[in-house]
């Protein structure tokens, strides 16, 4: 019943894929990697997107690999790349699964260094994107803080 190529699992990019999916949704299990992005990876390699994971040529896959890893190199748009404009180098780049997670926290260290408003809105826990904090946002210190009632004024029963 199984065919003689088939792989249950594939390995792009380090990380395991299920092989019984197909290619484009296969390659959104990979951190960094949205819809547009593997719909553009799997046009730019040549690949049939519908096409099983699990069905692919090696020389298949390590062509997506090398894509999914150097897209600049494949002539993928700098507005597709998930980290424009880097901090250190000034270049554009994709960013994969644990290079994001730590690029993402570094990001926030450098923010509560210099002192941003930013970095100070993550330091003290609160919302960093402009949001209202008069009615959500109601935690302290994994406390509920709850609505604040006004007291009774004392002539009145």
């Amino acid at each position: 019943m199984a065919d003689e190529g088939f792989k249950h699992i594939v390995r792009i990019a380090n990380t395991d894929i299920d092989g019984n999916k197909k290619i484009a949704d296969a390659l959104r299990k990979i951190k960094g990697i949205n819809f547009a992005f593997s719909n553009m990876i799997c046009k730019l390699v040549g690949v049939d997107k519908t096409k099983k994971t699990g069905n692919l040529l090696d020389s298949e896959i390590k062509k997506i690999d090398e894509a999914v890893r150097k897209p600049k190199e494949f002539g993928v748009p700098s507005w597709m790349l998930n980290r424009r404009k880097d901090y250190e180098s000034g270049m554009d780049k994709h960013l994969l699964s644990s290079d994001l997670a730590f690029t993402k926290d570094n990001d926030i260290k450098m923010l509560k260094k210099i002192k941003s408003y930013r970095g100070m809105r993550h330091a003290f826990g609160l919302p960093v994107r402009g949001q209202r904090t008069r009615s959500n946002f109601r935690r302290n210190k994994g406390k509920v803080t709850g609505v604040q009632k006004k007291k009774a004024k004392a002539g009145r029963v």
